[in-house]
């Protein structure tokens, strides 16, 4: 059975290397993205997650899932004992329809649902909205999208690759319904980067 790594055992391994100070500053990093739209962060720690699951994409999940937030898993996410170790290390209880849960993690951008999938939450209760974690291939602050709103001084430059072409028109047109809307998370590699429902999106 040597070389073999069971959906048990893959859940098994470590999460954060460094419990406490990878924790610490996978917080930090994640509340620095969500905080300032557009700008890359780079993660300082160390992580085992399971084959298929980026570093960053990890710490999110280890930083914003818990016992109390429902999560969907794309079907992608599913393979390669990703959703056991995800279950696992957060206990975040998973559900089986996007529009139940308050978290839902993409392993590919190219699969992203559509955006009305997703509960948008409320105009009484806008909190409700879901956060996604959806990890692309690249994350590059040139030749990209200009952003501008809450969190950036004049304008940021935001490329994210490997995104569905209809992206771009569906996130745009999900500002109309502020303070209704999704936050996302982007990560690829050890790198970070958010487009909160407050980022006004624009080519």
């Amino acid at each position: 059975m040597s070389g073999i790594v069971t959906p048990t055992q893959a859940a098994l391994s470590p999460g954060f290397v460094e419990p406490v100070l990878d924790a610490q500053a996978a917080f930090r990093a994640t509340l620095a993205a969500l905080s300032h739209p557009g700008r890359i962060e780079e993660l300082t720690l160390r992580l085992n997650p399971p084959a298929g699951v980026d570093a960053a994409t990890a710490a999110a999940c280890l930083t914003l899932l818990d016992g109390d937030t429902p999560v969907w898993l794309a079907p992608h996410a599913a393979a390669d004992g990703a959703a056991a170790w995800i279950a696992f290390h957060t206990g975040a209880p998973v559900v089986s329809v996007a529009g139940k849960a308050a978290f839902a993690v993409m392993l590919d951008a190219a699969s992203l649902p559509a955006l009305e999938d997703f509960d948008w939450g409320s105009d009484e209760e806008p909190q409700r909205g879901a956060t996604l974690i959806v990890q692309v291939p690249d994350l590059n602050a040139q030749g990209g999208w200009s952003l501008r709103g809450p969190g950036i001084a004049t304008r940021a430059v935001l490329r994210i690759d490997g995104l569905p072409d209809s992206f771009l028109a569906a996130r745009r047109a999900m500002s109309g319904a502020f303070p209704r809307g999704l936050d996302i998370l982007f990560a690829s590699g050890a790198r970070l980067a958010a487009l909160p429902r407050t980022t006004i999106l624009e080519a």
